[in-house]
């Protein structure tokens, strides 16, 4: 089982390395952060990163606020500390929401593969 557990901790900490490049006021998706670790297949596990930021990610804070679904949702919503905080913090940056999606989402998107490459 650690072995399990140790590679869950690795892709996470990728993860939360790719999160924490996402510029404020833009927006990544749970599938293109998994496209780009070269886990296409992987978006719920991005997913579960998020979720667990607080747990796996050390001191280092990760904008989880940025990672939505692949339609401008914000469907991570339920696991910060109110109901309208992820909202709250993406408007904070800028970021218009409307019914839990974000408006301009093709203009605010952040595309890993093609923002990081070398």
């Amino acid at each position: 089982m650690k072995d399990v557990n140790e590679r869950y901790r690795n892709f996470f900490q990728d993860v939360y390395a790719v999160v924490r490049l996402v510029p404020p006021g833009r927006v990544t998706t749970y599938g293109a952060i998994a496209h780009y670790l070269g886990s296409r297949s992987a978006a719920r596990t991005v997913g579960w990163a998020m979720q667990s930021a607080h747990t796996f990610s050390g001191d280092e804070f990760v904008p989880c606020h940025r990672v939505i679904n692949r339609n401008g949702m914000l469907t991570g919503k339920q696991f910060f500390g109110s109901p309208t905080a992820m909202q709250e913090a993406l408007e904070a940056e800028g970021i218009v929401v409307h019914d839990d999606q974000v408006q301009d989402f093709a203009q605010r998107f952040w595309d890993p593969s093609t923002e990081l490459q070398a």
